[in-house]
């Protein structure tokens, strides 16, 4: 045998076995039975979400993130988080700040200056999220900035701290009472949607996203464009209410996008539709004299937050 064996040359070795591999029938692995994938991925669609869902995993580990490149540098996770949260914190202070001297200055009148603050100080919040790490306690440090502003409001509006700049870049009328209100609202949806929601949340995204960018915009267009009125509320107009359900689809998309680069949450066109929907309910709820009475900086992140746990 072993004589044999020993006599057999790498060509006629080569030969044999293709004639074995040629005269053998051909049959399905034995390690996975015939038609083992095809039933394993029976419903294509079924199919394709578990590629999908490897996929997206996948490119999350790939992804480099702002906390983790920050992280390295900070020596620990703590340390990184605290300076996360002073970074935020100043920058928003910075904001504020900012709009106060435009509005000591004059350069902008009270109504514009008020709004402008509205729009921006929630969403450029948002843009620092991704600075911090996964860790559990991240989103109350991150809503430590918004917290703050909370007791801010109270004492401004309870008249127990003076700041006629902030009161009068903050308030439709100058009265400090007001910020016991929307300033007040404003800042309590901002630190719930950070501290309970936070950036893997949608929902958290459209909170902010319609209070900021939406209702804002509202009121700018509809003081300037809204000559055509609603005909169940004469403050408002077709102009503004259009203008509240695009921008606030918009910077929804926007940022849906941004955390979806970082890997928080998956880009899909059902969430794309659902910013939509919660958007448009945003509006409409926003046009509706309740808003006037309540306020609308309350109803509409109410709306959103409602409407926005029933779709996602």
């Amino acid at each position: 045998m072993l004589s044999l064996a020993a006599h057999i040359t790498p060509l006629s070795y080569s030969t044999h076995r293709a004639h074995l591999l040629q005269s053998r029938p051909l049959s399905p692995s034995p390690t996975v039975p015939a038609g083992a994938a095809s039933a394993s991925c029976a419903p294509r669609s079924l199919c394709f979400r578990r590629r999908r869902s490897s996929r997206l995993a996948a490119e999350r580990t790939r992804r480099p993130t702002m906390a983790a490149a920050i992280s390295l540098e900070a020596g620990g996770a703590l340390a990184h988080d605290l300076g996360s949260a002073v970074v935020t914190g100043g920058v928003a202070l910075a904001l504020l700040k900012f709009f106060e001297e435009l509005a000591k200055r004059g350069v902008f009148e009270q109504k514009l200056s008020r709004k402008l603050v509205h729009i921006s100080v929630g969403l450029v919040f948002m843009l620092f999220w991704p600075l911090f790490s996964s860790g559990w306690y991240t989103p109350f440090l991150a809503a430590l900035a918004p917290g703050v502003n909370i007791i801010r409001m109270l004492l401004l509006g309870l008249g127990l701290m003076k700041n006629e700049a902030m009161v009068k870049s903050m308030s439709r009328s100058g009265d400090y009472r007001e910020l016991l209100k929307g300033p007040l609202y404003y800042a309590a949806t901002i630190t719930f949607a950070t501290s309970l929601l936070w950036r893997t949340s949608p929902v958290a995204i459209a909170l902010i996203c319609n209070l900021c960018a939406g209702d804002g915009i509202a009121d700018v267009v509809g003081r300037r464009l809204g000559k055509e009125k609603l005909p169940y509320n004469p403050n408002k107009s077709y102009a503004g209410s259009i203008a509240m359900a695009v921008a606030g689809f918009l910077a929804s998309v926007g940022y849906m996008h941004y955390f979806h680069t970082f890997g928080f949450i998956e880009e899909t066109w059902y969430m794309a539709l659902s910013f939509l929907v919660v958007s448009v309910a945003a509006a409409l709820v926003e046009s509706h004299p309740i808003s006037t009475e309540l306020d609308d900086n309350l109803t509409v992140p109410l709306t959103s937050f409602l409407v926005g746990s029933l779709i996602f």
